[in-house]
């Protein structure tokens, strides 16, 4: 494959970060029960993930049956799992725990634009980073060069584009300095999605995204990666995890749409999987004990899911701190056993942060998982 040049001027890098967000406080003992503990089953009678449905892992736990489509990336070995993951954040406030979790605790600015900014070749491309969706997430506040899109149609200049683009760029060329080089990245990325927009776009291998805004979204990032525009980093959302009510009910499109849209997104890259990570992450999660609307409350601990090159899977990362009540934090709720950040911080490292992160993370001594 030739390797192309990116917009800033920089070697186009294969290597992508994708982060995904489930909005809402995502109940990672749904998601991920643990089988093996007893007192799993004691805290939730009705709602407990059965061991003869869930879709065995280890010895301890279990993958939802309705997340059937990440089985095999697991089995590959392309799938860690990080149980009893989240944030030291405790008030159980799904806007504070989403903002300090975006922002890699109390500082200016999102933790993946700080990492697009201070890393030792920053991201300056004009599609170097995407938020898929309708507004800009905290998380890349504060990057060198951020773009929102819900499709490419969103990143053009409407049907007189190819009249309007070749007299920007004349008029443009007028100019010199850091103006000129940024209106000549964006007006070249703007030729590119042109470019893309015109063919119709089938994805790889078979792959059948989910219908909605989250397939949809995969597949654009999916195209753009496949494409070599010099994307980097992306960020794209999955709501409505708040299940306090009829769990089941509430969490089972989710999670259907959650594993569908990341399988169809692995089929669809192939062998560019190799350079790209997928990390999916959430605020908080939910209490053990199943409440009396057959939901759950607010709580702490969740899962984080790293898929993608590179990594050791196949593997659900312990320690397991257990579900006896003397463990539990609060009014009953998983501890946080391991911080977000040092989940985040070897797959920065990986995208190139370097060793130090202390400017990605500000105020807090990283101890990167090993998850490669």
């Amino acid at each position: 494959m030739t390797t192309q040049t990116s917009f800033d001027g920089n070697r186009d890098r294969p290597d992508c970060l994708v982060v995904v967000f489930l909005r809402g406080a995502a109940d990672g003992l749904e998601l991920v029960p643990p089988t093996g503990d007893d007192d799993y089953y004691r805290a939730r009678p009705t709602l407990g993930v059965r061991n003869t449905s869930a879709l065995a892992l280890d010895d301890m736990f279990g993958l939802h049956p309705t997340l059937a489509d990440l089985k095999p990336a697991f089995d590959d070995g392309e799938l860690t799992i990080v149980h009893a993951a989240g944030s030291e954040d405790s008030t159980r406030s799904h806007f504070d725990a989403q903002d300090l979790m975006e922002h890699g605790g109390i500082a200016a600015g999102g933790w993946l634009g700080r990492f697009l900014r201070y890393r030792p070749k920053p991201a300056n491309g004009a599609l170097s980073a995407i938020a898929v969706g309708k507004v800009m997430p905290e998380c890349l506040r504060g990057a060198p060069s951020a773009t929102v899109m819900q499709t490419l149609d969103d990143f053009t200049l409407g049907s007189e584009s190819d009249i309007l683009l070749p007299e920007l760029a004349r008029l443009y060329a007028r100019e010199s300095g850091d103006l000129s080089r940024a209106a000549q990245d964006t007006l070249k990325a703007m030729h590119r999605i042109e470019a893309l927009r015109t063919k119709t776009y089938q994805p790889a291998s078979g792959a059948e995204y989910p219908r909605g805004d989250f397939g949809d979204g995969l597949l654009q990032l999916a195209r753009l990666i496949k494409a070599r525009v010099g994307l980097e980093a992306a960020s794209i959302d999955l709501g409505g995890w708040d299940s306090h009510l009829a769990q089941g009910t509430v969490l089972e499109p989710l999670m259907a749409r959650l594993g569908q849209g990341l399988a169809a997104f692995r089929r669809d890259l192939g062998p560019a999987m190799a350079t790209t990570t997928v990390v999916v992450m959430t605020e908080f999660g939910r209490r053990v004990q199943e409440n009396a609307s057959l939901g759950t409350d607010h709580g702490r601990g969740s899962v984080m899911f790293v898929m993608g090159g590179g990594v050791h899977g196949g593997r659900v990362v312990g320690p397991w701190p257990g579900l006896e009540a003397s463990t539990l934090e609060g009014p009953g709720d998983l501890p946080v056993v391991h911080n977000y950040r040092n989940v985040l911080a070897p797959v920065l490292q990986r995208h190139g942060a370097g060793e130090d992160l202390s400017r990605i993370f500000p105020d807090f001594a990283v101890t990167p998982m090993g998850l490669y």
